[in-house]
């Protein structure tokens, strides 16, 4: 199967580029996979279509600010897995500038780290001296994704609307450098409404690495670390059906394959083909093309299921990506 298999045109003007002023109102994409037929809802009536029995399982990752930048020299890292011991991969822009080595140096001497060698996605690993969690809380910035446009920072000065709006109001477990953006539509109220529970997958780089092969089989995801608790796993058990919120939830359990307690890494890399074994709804934003997020919701609906709905809903002007409003796949 071929990467353009997957491209779509997407007007520049439908990627949102702020958050609604209530999250809950968000317009949502209902998709009947069994029919094909294709409803427009909002989704705060979420509920509407759900059923007796139905669990909700949610990732309470945590967004960090992970975006700062060095002073000497000068460049800008995105911190993206803290491997222990005060050493991090991380993307590092210009790279050039961070050959093995190199002592980098943040705020003065308050935080400096040693670039001990490259990762295998190109960036860098980096051993830190200095309290990385307290600097990056008062210096480091929201990592929002390239696609949503911003002023140029003051380093560590985005919006402040977006250190709240990017994140889930049940985000717990700090780790994630990307919001799980399917559960960026709930409020408290929202949640209190349904039976749910929560896994924890620490959404990384490799989530949105683009697909740079023509061969979509040829690509290589990074992993990324995961928890099921279980009690989580006692709740899946017990439920009638499995709405996974968001990609990264689907990943989590289809990395498992059954309602089971497991801390790891996955590297699944969900594409059509796939025989799904633990999720039976998905609720999930829209992605953007050729992205393995894509592939994912195409094996779970049928890729011109996908393709058709994401017509629809750039015909009636739907908001798309991590701001932007979201899909029902019953």
């Amino acid at each position: 199967m071929k990467t353009s298999d997957f491209d779509y045109a997407l007007p520049p003007e439908l990627i949102a580029q702020q958050p609604l002023p209530d999250r809950a109102a968000s317009r949502m994409l209902v998709v009947h996979r069994a029919t094909g037929k294709l409803c427009h809802d909002q989704f705060r009536h979420l509920g509407r279509y759900l059923q007796d029995g139905d669990l909700l399982v949610l990732n309470d990752t945590k967004v960090i600010p992970a975006r700062l930048w060095a002073s000497q020299p000068s460049l800008e890292l995105l911190l993206v897995e803290d491997l222990g011991q005060n050493r991090w991969s991380a993307l590092v822009k210009p790279g050039r500038k961070a050959r093995t080595g190199t002592v980098l140096k943040f705020g003065g001497d308050e935080l400096t780290a040693v670039v001990e060698g490259s990762t295998d996605f190109g960036g860098r690993l980096l051993r830190f001296r200095g309290d990385v969690g307290s600097f990056l809380a008062r210096h480091g910035d929201v990592p929002l994704p390239p696609y949503i446009k911003r002023p140029a920072p003051a380093r560590g000065h985005h919006l402040a609307e977006d250190r709240t709006r990017y994140q889930t109001v049940f985000a717990r477990t700090p780790g994630a450098v990307a919001a799980p953006t399917a559960g960026l539509h709930f409020t408290p109220e929202m949640l209190a409404q349904f039976d749910h529970t929560f896994i924890t997958l620490h959404v990384g780089i490799g989530t949105f690495r683009p697909v740079k092969v023509e061969q979509v089989e040829e690509h290589q995801m990074h992993a990324e670390r995961f928890t099921v608790v279980e009690e989580a796993a006692a709740k899946m058990r017990a439920a009638n059906r499995i709405v996974a919120v968001g990609t990264t939830v689907v990943r989590t359990l289809e990395t498992l394959g059954e309602p089971r307690a497991a801390t790891g890494h996955t590297n699944i890399f969900i594409r059509p083909p796939f025989q799904f074994r633990m999720v039976d709804v998905l609720l999930t934003n829209f992605h953007l093309p050729k992205s393995t997020l894509l592939m994912l919701v195409s094996a779970f609906a049928g890729r011109e299921l996908i393709l058709r709905a994401y017509a629809e809903a750039i015909r009636e002007r739907y908001r798309f990506y991590s701001y932007g409003d979201c899909m029902l796949i019953l």
